[in-house]
C-alpha cells in the first residue's frame, strides 16, 4: 500500500484550497509543483527504502518497516535489507525509530522521546520558524520553500488520517486508516478522483517527484544540524548534528528507492477489464479487502470519501493560513498576478 498516492493528492487538494483563498503561500508550490509534491511525500516518510531482498532474483523488494515473509516476485525466500553507513548496517526499522518523529514533528517519536513532540496548537509556530529560516538560510531560490510547504502538507494530513488530530470524518470498511481500507482509499483517489475528476497524469507526476533533489532544509527542520535561526531559538532542544551523515544517506536512499517504489505503486493501481467491460483491481487487493473494485467504489461513496478529501484540503489551507499569519516573508508573497483578461483590458488600447 502506497502512501505516495494519498499524500500526492492531499498536496494537490491543499494547493487548490490555498489558491481559492488567494493565500500568499499558494504562489510558491504552484511554481515548483514537483518539489512541493516531493515534500508532501519524501519530506516526512524517511522509511522509503527496501525492506528485503528476494534471494532467488537478487532484487530489492518491499517498503521499509513493512514485514515480508516471502518474495512477491518468486514466492520464495527473502533476506533482510540494510543501509550501510560508516561501516555500520541499519535496518529500516532502526532508521524509522531514529528519524520518523523528527520528520512528523507532532507524533511518531519513540517512547523515551515523546516529550519532543510539538503540540498541535504550537505547530504553526514551528512551521513559521522553518519558513522564515528557509528564506534566511536556504534561499533565495524558492524551490526549497516549496518543499517545506509540501512537508507541512504531510504532517497535517498524516495527523488527521491517523487520528492523531480530529478533523476528518471517515468510516470506511473497518475504520479511518487500516490495512484493509488503505487500498480502497488509494484506488478511489487514484482513479475516481485523480484520473476521472482532476485528469491527473499520475505517471508523469510521480516521475517528476522522484527526480527532485534532496533539500538541505530537511536537515534543519528535522533538527539534524547545528541549531540556528528562529527554529534553533524557539525550539532549542535535541539538535543532533552527529546524525547528519546517516540522515544524508537515508535521504539519498529515499530518492533512489522511490523510483522503484513509484513504479510498483503504479502497477498496483492498474485496473483490468473484465469480460463484461467492468474494471477490476488486482487479486492481492481483492483478497485483502474482500471486495471487487466496483464494491470498493460504492463503499467509498457511501463513506463520503470525497468529503473527507475536501476536509483534508481545507485543513491544509487552514495550516497554510496560520503559518502565513506568523511568517512576514511568506505573507509578503504575491498569490495573484494579472490574468490575461485584465492584461488585455489595459494593454490592447
Amino acid at each position: 500500500m502506497s502512501g505516495i498516492v494519498g499524500h500526492t493528492l492531499f498536496g494537490i487538494l491543499g494547493l487548490k484550497a490555498a489558491i481559492a483563498r488567494k493565500l500568499p503561500a499558494a504562489a510558491i508550490p504552484a511554481q515548483h509543483q514537483a518539489s512541493y509534491l516531493a515534500g508532501a511525500y519524501l519530506g516526512s516518510d524517511i522509511q522509503t527504502m527496501p525492506e528485503a531482498v528476494c534471494v532467488e532474483s537478487g532484487r530489492e523488494i518491499g517498503y521499509g518497516t513493512v514485514p515480508l515473509e516471502k518474495s512477491p516476485i518468486t514466492g520464495g525466500p527473502v533476506r533482510p535489507w540494510s543501509l550501510t553507513v560508516a561501516g555500520r548496517d541499519y535496518r529500516p526499522r532502526e532508521i524509522h525509530e531514529l528519524f520518523y518523529g523528527r520528520s512528523h514533528v507532532v507524533f511518531g517519536w519513540q517512547r523515551q522521546q515523546r516529550e519532543l513532540a510539538v503540540p498541535w496548537d504550537h505547530l504553526p509556530d514551528y512551521f513559521a520558524a522553518v519558513v522564515e529560516d528557509t528564506y534566511e538560510h536556504f534561499g533565495p531560490a524558492s524551490r526549497p520553500l516549496a518543499y517545506v510547504l509540501g512537508w507541512m502538507v504531510h504532517v497535517v494530513s498524516d495527523s488527521l488520517i491517523k487520528s492523531v488530530q480530529p478533523g476528518i470524518d471517515l468510516d470506511l470498511l473497518d475504520g479511518k486508516y487500516t490495512p484493509r481500507n488503505r487500498p480502497i482509499q488509494d484506488l478511489f483517489m487514484y482513479h475516481e478522483i485523480g484520473v476521472k475528476e482532476f485528469h491527473l497524469n499520475w505517471p508523469a507526476l510521480l516521475a517528476d517527484l522522484v527526480e527532485t533533489p534532496v533539500e538541505a532544509v530537511q536537515f534543519h527542520y528535522m533538527r539534524i544540524a547545528e541549531p540556528r535561526g528562529k527554529l534553533g531559538r524557539y525550539f532549542p532542544h535535541e539538535w543532533r548534528a552527529d546524525q547528519r551523515e546517516l540522515l544524508s544517506a537515508v535521504l539519498a536512499e529515499n530518492r533512489r528507492w522511490c523510483r522503484f517504489h513509484s513504479q510498483d505503486v503504479l502497477r498496483d493501481m492498474q485496473l483490468l477489464a473484465n469480460t463484461d467491460g467492468t474494471l477490476e483491481c488486482n487479486d492481492v487487493f481483492r483478497q485483502l479487502t474482500g471486495l471487487t473494485y466496483s464494491q470498493m467504489v460504492e463503499l467509498a461513496q457511501q463513506a463520503k470519501l470525497r468529503r473527507a478529501c475536501w476536509q483534508m484540503g481545507e485543513a491544509v489551507a487552514d495550516m497554510f493560513a496560520a503559518t502565513v499569519a506568523r511568517s512576514p516573508r511568506l505573507g509578503a508573497e504575491h498569490a495573484d498576478t494579472p490574468n490575461w483578461e485584465e492584461i488585455a483590458k489595459d494593454w490592447k488600447r
